[in-house]
């Protein structure tokens, strides 16, 4: 049967009060380390503050949408910081990605503020209504006045979704969530002054709001360097020593899994006492033995965008369960409740619908109403009022009460810790002059790894593989670019007319790629 509804509130105030504590009680304890500077709490509260009031003059307030284009860096952090701050909601921007996809990320989320640098402001410009604040320029003017307390109703932040039209889902998520989910891991993952972890997530990936402020809400450091010295697995165990690194926040099985086949690094991460993975399936990683990658505590998380960053974690024991799949149990202020298609709870050990209710459950999506009512519903067994988002996904409760994940319900999937819709890739080949037709499917190496395999039809005599990449590359970051380009002449289908996935891999296997 389906669990009850746990007791849970929507906290007041923001990370941001969190941050402010500790620059009270220790002001000249280490925040955030780069390899240029190290800025103690006092400094980044003041940082924080000044920026805010600068915010808050431009206007931002409540219900305000900021988009924050910067590097990934102290900048970054104080702007998503001072936005909540002044009581507004950010939406994070990698300006390495294509400038097509950041205008309609900004579009769709209704941003109506821009927060960069200098050093991007003229290169990066963004369809905002309102004003541009430079980060690094607010100077020590009073500023307006900024709110004693954040509505925990009100909205926090913007993350994007891959989209089957093509365009990102913007998913809007609540002050009260995010501080519920934030207090939630300091407090299960044993974080404190301590604490000393690598932000490792990309900004704009929902992941990085954990990585960065989970630390901080605890009163530890934060280490900022840059991603691509993290992304390579020698480097990464040289910031583990230099800096004494105790954590890592937000990785991915595709990510530790470089770790553990690297020679010589596996052996040097032996301080890092927590790594906390999501965004994929774990099982293959665990069923290669990566398990003694992690000298202390290895934490699974599972849980879409939809409902603030995860929903559930799992401890990964030193033996772990190689059978399974295990997601563990829900977060604080969190329900899972497995249902059938009349949203009828199944019983513990059969097959359900996820379906994730509780504090974390996003606002919805900017702007669509329509997806809204689709994916977000009532909740039958909740008080008035309750929701529940429909994950897509499919699960089983075990005896123990812990959670047991079973693949996609439709054809979404995850690549390295991102969620895509292939959809998204198709229509975007069909963009290209010399494709007729295009169907992408998803496969899994000897690995367990999943990659997308693009099917296309059309004049590809003289169309290679690099030019498809290029085409792609103009509007598609990289976790959507397809590993391998299968040139067919027509897609095979179904008797219903449908496309015959199935047929497709088939020859991809057994016939000549490209």
């Amino acid at each position: 049967m389906s669990r009850p509804l746990p007791a849970h509130r929507a906290i007041p105030g923001t990370v941001v009060d969190d941050i402010r504590d500790h620059a009270g009680r220790d002001p000249h304890a280490p925040a955030l380390v780069t390899p240029a500077s190290v800025m103690g709490y006092r400094e980044l509260a003041d940082r924080i503050e000044r920026l805010a009031r600068t915010l808050a003059t431009a206007g931002v307030g409540t219900e305000s949408r900021c988009a924050i284009v910067a590097e990934q860096g102290t900048d970054a952090v104080i702007a998503m910081a001072a936005v909540m701050r002044a009581g507004g909601a950010f939406l994070t921007l990698d300006p390495g990605q294509p400038v097509s996809r950041l205008h309609a990320m900004v579009r769709g989320a209704d941003a109506r503020f821009r927060l960069t640098t200098a050093a991007l402001a003229e290169r990066l410009t963004l369809p905002v209504d309102g004003p541009t604040i430079m980060i690094d320029g607010s100077g020590d003017a009073p500023g307006r006045p900024l709110p004693d307390r954040v509505d925990p109703r009100s909205l926090a932040y913007v993350s994007h979704t891959s989209g089957t039209t093509g365009t990102p889902n913007p998913v809007m998520i609540e002050h009260g969530g995010l501080r519920a989910y934030l207090r939630f891991i300091v407090a299960t993952c044993g974080l404190g002054p301590h604490t000393v972890a690598l932000q490792l997530a990309p900004f704009g990936y929902d992941g990085s709001i954990r990585d960065v402020f989970a630390p901080l809400a605890a009163g530890g450091r934060l280490v900022l360097l840059p991603r691509s010295t993290l992304l390579c697995p020698p480097a990464l165990a040289d910031a583990v020593e230099d800096h004494g690194a105790n954590a890592i926040l937000s990785s991915t099985p595709t990510f530790l899994t470089a770790l553990a086949e690297h020679e010589g690094v596996a052996g040097r991460l032996g301080g890092l006492g927590l790594i906390l993975c999501s965004g994929e399936s774990l099982r293959p990683f665990l069923a290669a033995g990566g398990r003694r990658l992690a000298a202390g505590r290895l934490i699974n998380h599972y849980g879409p965008t939809e409902c603030t960053i995860t929903s559930t974690c799992h401890d990964v024991p030193v033996r772990p369960d190689t059978e399974a799949d295990l997601i563990g149990t829900p977060v604080d202020g969190v329900t899972v409740r497995l249902l059938d298609r009349n949203m009828r709870a199944v019983p513990d050990g059969t097959v359900g619908d996820i379906h994730i209710g509780g504090t974390g459950v996003a606002r919805g999506y900017s702007g669509r109403p329509a997806l809204t009512a689709e994916r977000f519903v009532p909740d039958p067994y909740g008080p008035p009022g309750a929701r529940l988002y429909r994950t897509g996904d499919l699960g089983r409760r075990r005896p123990d009460g812990v959670l047991e994940f079973l693949g996609r319900t439709d054809r979404q999937v995850k690549i390295r810790g991102y969620r895509v819709e292939p959809a998204e890739v198709e229509g975007t080949l069909l963009g290209h002059p010399a494709v007729t037709a295009a169907v992408v499917t998803s496969a899994a190496d000897e690995r367990g790894r999943v990659h997308l395999i693009a099917h296309v039809m059309g004049a590809l005599d003289g169309v290679t593989d690099a030019m498809l990449r290029a085409h792609l590359a103009r509007t598609l970051p990289p976790h959507l670019m397809p590993r391998l380009f299968h040139r067919v002449e027509d897609i095979p289908t179904t008797h219903s007319g449908k496309t015959d996935r199935t047929a497709l891999a088939a020859l991809v296997h057994g016939g000549p790629g490209a």
